[in-house]
């Protein structure tokens, strides 16, 4: 028994240790703020899509845009594409030299995960797989000419199952996120970004993938049996997180893809109060959160929430609007 418990302390030590050394690792001096625009999220919460995204590219001066390309708004009808939204999101950010990050898949950013049309939601996976090939491929073919698409983003955290129960079904369909990417690469020569949660994530399969990797970050959580909770994990986790990934797989750029400045709701907007949203989100968590990031490595983030920035803005409470004008004009 002496024996099994030296060799265990000894585990530990050696763990210990080496995940000291992984968190060994500079920051960056500066860092490029992004940020993901959702025009459905917009809609969702009542706010004018085309006058928040002119105003995040005007008045915040985003220079660089995620932008999902949601299934469920291009192809309402089954082979009837409507581009109009897309367009006016390339357009718009083309004319002020602003990059995107081009999100397309099944399941990409925000709640339900997975943006499937409803004429689609019935078909077997087999069938979907044969939809989502098609769509691809018009997307790509599309915009493969823009000259300020920076990269594509295949799926969204697609190796997490947490969330996507409803919408998404369970599936994992790794060789299929194999041949999207190699679709892709197929149609265009741009860096192709795959994603992995920072909280829940192992990292290993997205960073392998992709020629850029990319992972979330969330500090603040709310779930109605427990209210409002943060992560305990630290900063330099992530450090110690990508410099492994780094030894074990080689280099490669990675990128923070989703910086949480928005409050979790766990709810649809107007089922929560504007003064629960502030506590929820206040403008010291969100000093605390950039603060938090800012010890990470990576220098490149897209930040998370100007919808509902320029939604409080528009109901009286500029403040979270101001911070961010500042930040992205530093």
């Amino acid at each position: 028994m002496k024996h099994i418990l030296l060799a265990l302390g000894c585990l530990c030590i050696v763990i210990v240790g080496l995940i000291v050394f992984l968190s060994w690792g500079e920051v960056p001096s500066e860092r490029n703020y992004g940020d993901t625009f959702r025009g459905g999220y917009g809609r969702e919460i009542g706010i004018d899509w085309r006058a928040s995204y002119i105003a995040t590219l005007d008045e915040l001066g985003v220079k660089q845009l995620r932008i999902p390309a949601y299934w469920s708004v291009l192809e309402r009808e089954k082979d009837a594409y409507d581009w109009s939204e897309l367009d006016f999101y390339m357009t718009e950010a083309q004319k002020r030299n602003a990059q995107i990050v081009l999100t397309v898949g099944r399941r990409i950013p925000r709640w339900p995960e997975c943006h499937v049309p409803t004429w689609a939601q019935t078909l077997p996976w087999e069938e979907q797989k044969r939809e989502l090939r098609q769509l691809l491929t018009a997307i790509i073919e599309r915009y493969r000419h823009a000259p300020n698409i920076a990269m594509w983003q295949i799926e969204n955290e697609v190796f997490l199952p947490v969330f996507a129960d409803e919408s998404c079904g369970h599936i994992i369909d790794e060789p299929f996120l194999d041949e999207e990417i190699a679709l892709v690469r197929s149609l265009d020569e741009r860096p192709i970004l795959v994603t992995d949660s920072g909280n829940l994530g192992l990292w290993y399969k997205p960073y392998r993938l992709g020629d850029v990797f990319g992972t979330s970050m969330y500090l603040y959580f709310f779930r109605p049996d427990t209210g409002m909770f943060r992560t305990i994990l630290p900063s330099r986790l992530y450090t110690a997180k990508l410099n492994l990934m780094r030894l074990v797989f080689g280099e490669k750029p990675a990128i923070l893809s989703e910086l949480s400045l928005e409050p979790w709701l766990a709810d649809s907007i107007e089922n929560v109060s504007i003064e629960e949203q502030r506590t929820r989100m206040n403008l010291d968590m969100v000093h605390e959160i950039l603060a938090y990031a800012a010890e990470t490595p990576f220098s490149e983030q897209y930040l998370w929430g100007v919808e509902w920035w320029y939604y409080m803005r528009e109901r009286g409470y500029p403040e979270y609007w101001a911070a961010m004008k500042v930040l992205f004009h530093e």
